[in-house]
């Protein structure tokens, strides 16, 4: 879908200019005209004759030429008799500034579904309502009431805040930062992040993507579109709230933990999305991403002026888990014979206080051109002799001579080095305020390298029973019965390839001594309710039973305890099964995300899952590659491999579990939520084992 009446308009109509200064009506027009816009511009206002020098047209109708553009400024209630003008009259895109639609109640909610229908009958697309407009430096097109156009440059911004675009507009202004487009998208009524997100991707003009998200209208098509995206240019966001669809009272580990932030999270994590935690380090990453190459490596090299910056620097540089250059004997001998003799040509290469631009180009020349360097970080503090403003332009132009290598700049300092770091930024050189910020980004330009360079995707699949998990899954939804008991769970995991404990279900007293003198003790016996979903809450397990007396009267006390701590509950009898002991506890487990589907859980097992909360998640379906991260990004994983000359467990063991559980929640969208918990991890040659299980299930929508 072509979006060019937005971006690329040659008329533009304001419907609602206003002639009294500080209205927005009024700003728009203002700001078209002040900008410079090359195409016509056509203030609509029927009780105006000229808005800012221009003639003013009573409608939309007594324009001579259709407008490639209306932007809309009237009254809610006005809204959508302009959008279907806008149809009568062949103008097929509308930015609706006005506000009072769905973030003011149920009334406001009405207006904006009557305009949503109006504008698709109308064959007219609009951005917002609600918004602040559209910006595009490049075209000189200032569609808002936002102020001045920001410089041109190479970052496209879509923000679903208009108030926060301002704060952004402000912030790019003092630092020079230049925008490819800047878009204001609102209510989302009609046009969403998706279809900016996909016109940023196709504008040559952006090279990198920003943007401010509460929200996305359609998780799965944001994560397939942000993942193509991201193979080309970076994608930098900064995302606050989250949704609340879908909300309800989560009953397994994996769903109490499994917030909508953390779904955010796992999908940044995988569609290769750079998210920002403020719009100082949004600009820290996009300027760099902008105007630089991407680094081929870690290795970081750093000249300075001062020791106690290089030392600085060298603190983020093993904070961030970077590697220091190791020069080559060339490049030292170089350095040596050119540099004063005081001076450190070890990385960080020191050139003293009193260096000029000559021993800055000549540095910073001769470690680029070492192949052992793959980044460059240059430091300045504005010392009595130091020339900051010409330090910069040698920064500059060796950067430019060594165009495959980002160099990364931090001048010290306030007043001294302003006028430097603008020439840096103008000579695409990003310049930071803390050698921490510099190297952060070089991290994060890093790992967006390392995202891009990862194999392609491919998740395997294992031979499994899908019609016997299919006839409980529709048993249960047909009854209306959400939770699936712990035995009909360990079938389904079965169905899947899991081993569980041996067990059968006993509703007396001797029928449970009969079961666990065939089953062998010691025994474990568990309370059998399809209203118990967390059993030791309620007294409900009893473990390590060595004998039929114990037996028995472990079932006369569970019957007597349970109905007690419970007594809505219905309480059938128990689930009687061997124990088992040898191995490492870990939980598996799904809670299914509103918005973007499975979310796998791994971590530490047993009780302490919800206290120590050392777990990770990841989207399904789950590569064996990405199997094995979901353990890497775990403390429990360190346990798992072996400590202090304990044997590891099997750690393709566990990753298998995830990926049958990946399987398993991927072809039944049924599945709401699961834990299998503990799953009983031995060393390699052992067995794995799913303990116990939980399990709902709801039609699916």
């Amino acid at each position: 879908m072509s979006l060019e009446g937005f971006f690329d308009p040659r008329t533009v109509a304001v419907v609602g200019a206003s002639r009294q200064k500080g209205k927005v009506g009024h700003e728009i027009v203002a700001n078209l005209v002040r900008g410079g816009f090359g195409g016509a511009v056509y203030p609509v206002n029927p009780k105006a004759d000229e808005v800012e020098g221009l003639r003013c047209y009573p409608d939309l109708k007594s324009i001579e030429t259709p407008p490639d553009l209306a932007v809309v400024s009237v009254p809610a209630k006005a809204v959508s008799a302009v959008i279907r003008e806008c149809g009568q009259v062949g103008c097929k895109s509308a930015i609706v500034i006005t506000a009072g639609f769905k973030e003011t109640g149920d009334e406001g909610r009405r207006l904006e579904e009557e305009l949503s229908q109006t504008a698709r009958r109308a064959g007219v697309r609009i951005i917002g309502p609600n918004c602040l407009g559209v910006l595009v430096p490049g075209k000189k097109l200032n569609a808002s009431f936002g102020g001045d156009l920001p410089e041109a440059g190479g970052i496209g911004y879509v923000s679903q805040s208009g108030a926060l675009l301002t704060a952004i507009l402000d912030s790019a202004k003092a630092s020079g930062i230049g925008f490819s487009m800047l878009v204001s998208i609102g209510n989302k009524a009609d046009l969403d992040e998706l279809d900016v997100l996909e016109a940023l991707y196709n504008h040559e003009d952006t090279s990198v993507i920003a943007g401010y998200l509460e929200s996305v209208t359609d998780g799965k098509s944001f994560l397939r579109l942000a993942e193509e995206i991201s193979h080309r240019k970076p994608i930098l966001l900064l995302k606050a709230g989250g949704t609340t669809a879908g909300a309800r009272a989560a009953s397994s580990h994996t769903g109490s933990m499994a917030g909508s932030e953390t779904a955010y999270e796992v999908v940044f994590q995988r569609a290769g999305i750079v998210r920002c935690d403020s719009i100082k380090t949004q600009f820290d990453y996009a300027q760099a991403f902008a105007y630089q190459s991407l680094p081929r490596g870690t290795r970081v090299a750093i000249v300075t002026n001062a020791g106690g910056a290089g030392i600085m620097a060298t603190d983020a540089v093993e904070r961030q888990e970077l590697r220091f250059a190791k020069f080559s004997d060339e490049t030292l001998t170089k350095l040596s014979e050119n540099l004063p003799a005081a001076a450190n040509v070890n990385n960080p290469v020191d050139i003293l206080g009193d260096a000029l631009a000559d021993r800055y180009e000549f540095a910073m020349d001769a470690v680029l051109s070492d192949e052992n360097v793959d980044v460059v970080v240059v430091l300045l503090t504005p010392q009595a002799m130091t020339d900051c403003s010409g330090s910069a332009r040698a920064a500059v132009a060796a950067s430019r001579r060594h165009e495959d290598k980002p160099v990364l700049a931090c001048f010290l300092g306030g007043e001294k080095v302003a006028e430097a770091a603008g020439i840096l930024r103008d000579g695409g050189v990003p310049p930071y305020d803390s050698p921490e910020s510099a190297v952060r980004t070089i991290k994060v330009m890093h790992d967006y390298v390392r995202w891009r360079s990862r194999p392609k995707r491919v998740v395997r699949l294992f031979p499994v029973n899908r019609h016997k998990v299919e006839k409980i899954i529709t048993r249960h939804i047909r009854e209306n019965i959400r939770e699936v008991g712990e035995a009909e769970a360990k079938a389904v995991l079965e169905a899947y390839g899991f081993v569980t404990p041996k067990g059968a279900i006993a509703t007396t007293a001797d029928q449970a001594a009969n079961v666990a003198d065939q089953l062998g003790y010691p025994v474990v016996m568990k309370i059998w309710s399809p209203d118990i979903v967390h059993k030791t809450d309620v007294g409900g397990v009893r473990i390590g039973l060595r004998n039929a007396r114990e037996v028995h009267d472990a079932f006369d006390l569970m019957m007597y305890r349970v109905p007690k701590q419970a007594p809505e509950a219905d309480v059938l009898g128990v689930l009687l099964q061997e124990q088992v002991s040898a191995g490492k506890e870990v939980i598996l487990g799904m809670h299914r995300d509103p918005n973007f589907g499975p979310l796998l859980m791994f971590g530490m097992g047993g009780t302490m899952v919800e206290v120590l909360r050392d777990v990770s998640f990841h989207l399904a379906p789950l590569t064996p590659e990405e199997a094995r991260e979901m353990l890497a990004r775990t403390r429990t994983y360190q346990l798992l491999q072996g400590v202090r000359g304990e044997e590891g467990v099997d750690i393709d063991a566990v990753a298998e579990g995830l990926r049958r559980v990946s399987q398993l929640v991927t072809e039944f969208p049924q599945i709401e939520e699961m834990d299998i918990n503990p799953y009983v991890v031995g060393p390699p040659g052992t067995t794995s084992v799913a303990v116990d299980a939980r399990m709902s299930v709801s039609e699916k929508k």
